[in-house]
């Protein structure tokens, strides 16, 4: 299997792996809302970097110095964690490890279809320790948004359950979720099909989009006063086959597409979910992000100024890495390891 780290020889390599583990130490990305020089150029640099060093490769006593480097564990859930309903071999022990080293754990996802608490059920479940208020969802997001500007319309929702929970939850009405079948003659559709309360559309993940539904969501978007929201863009699910499930940027990019408007996008690697993590405090220098792809946790961590570590179990591959790092269009990780399980015999 082949790596991306600068190889070299005995105290040469010693140097270097230190050189780069200390780099940490000098990020901190963000003052208030402003952007210091300094550490922006340092950013930049690792945007683009040519070497992403692998975990297995350092000393013992590196991977102490790493995981003595960050207080907040932020991670992605779906390809990181677990894939459908079953959880990555090793991927709870030492999730939960790092909460006996005294770290603060939130899950961050972007996927769209459960409320927080069935979220950190279904953690529960797969061995992770985890309760509602340390999972950040898309689903919530789009309500503590809606909510946080004082919508008091309907929304027309191109999504699921777990959005229109999070909505009801506090106290937003919606439209849309389920089957909305193609009609005989769908272009028959008239204003009376469209209901006046609609302020907003949102599009999240729907196993059941149809045409009719990109026909309501354009309409509706007609009027520029109506808001168009998106849970975020991913462009598919981690495999867990060699069956390709498209995930919700396919369906915003039709909504784009047929209302010539674009979405304000909620999900990593957007902005929206920085400046709510900012509520609790995190010092950016010592906040690490664990996910499974480059152009959504790894670019998210990227711009918050955190340190990154990828995981091969998801979405990206060796081979996609490859890609990303001589293309150099998507941010590369700080460090990479074949699956987040194997970190714990790296430190027994």
């Amino acid at each position: 299997m082949k790596w991306f780290n600068v190889r070299h020889s005995g105290q040469a390599k010693d140097n270097e792996n230190r050189k780069y583990i200390n780099i940490y130490k000098l990020r901190r990305l963000y003052c208030g809302n402003k952007l210091r020089e300094d550490v922006k150029r340092t950013t930049t640099n690792k945007m683009f970097k040519s070497a992403v060093h692998n975990l297995e490769e350092l000393s013992k006593d590196q991977i102490q110095e790493f995981l003595n480097s960050f207080d907040t564990v932020l991670s992605d859930c779906d390809g990181v964690l677990w894939i459908n309903n079953n959880a990555i071999p090793g991927s709870a022990d030492v999730m939960n490890y790092f909460r006996k080293l005294g770290k603060r754990v939130f899950y961050v996802t972007n996927n769209s279809t459960k409320v927080r608490a069935d979220f950190a059920l279904k953690a529960q479940e797969l061995g992770f320790i985890a309760e509602p208020e340390e999972i950040l969802s898309t689903a919530y997001l789009v309500a503590h948004y809606l909510k946080g500007i004082g919508f008091k319309k309907k929304v027309y929702l191109i999504g699921s359950n777990g959005v229109g929970d999070e909505l009801k939850a506090v106290g937003i009405r919606h439209i849309g979720i389920g089957p909305d079948q193609v009609k005989a003659d769908f272009k028959s559709m008239t204003q009376s099909d469209l209901d006046p309360e609609v302020g907003a559309v949102v599009v999240g993940f729907d196993e059941h989009v149809s045409y009719p539904k990109f026909m309501k969501a354009a309409s509706y978007l007609a009027n520029d006063e109506c808001l168009f929201v998106a849970t975020n863009t991913d462009e598919r699910f981690p495999k867990s086959s060699t069956i390709i499930v498209p995930g919700t940027g396919t369906l915003v990019r039709a909504v784009e597409t047929c209302s010539e408007r674009k979405a304000l996008v909620l999900g990593k690697p957007n902005d929206y979910v920085r400046k709510f993590l900012e509520s609790f405090g995190l010092d950016p220098a010592r906040t690490l992000m664990i996910g499974d792809r480059c152009n959504t946790d790894i670019e998210f961590g990227v711009r918050c100024g955190f340190q990154t570590l990828l995981v091969l179990t998801g979405v990206t591959s060796t081979k996609d890495l490859e890609k990303i790092r001589s293309e150099q269009k998507e941010p590369l990780p700080d460090v990479v390891l074949p699956k987040l399980g194997n970190l714990l015999n790296l430190v027994s």
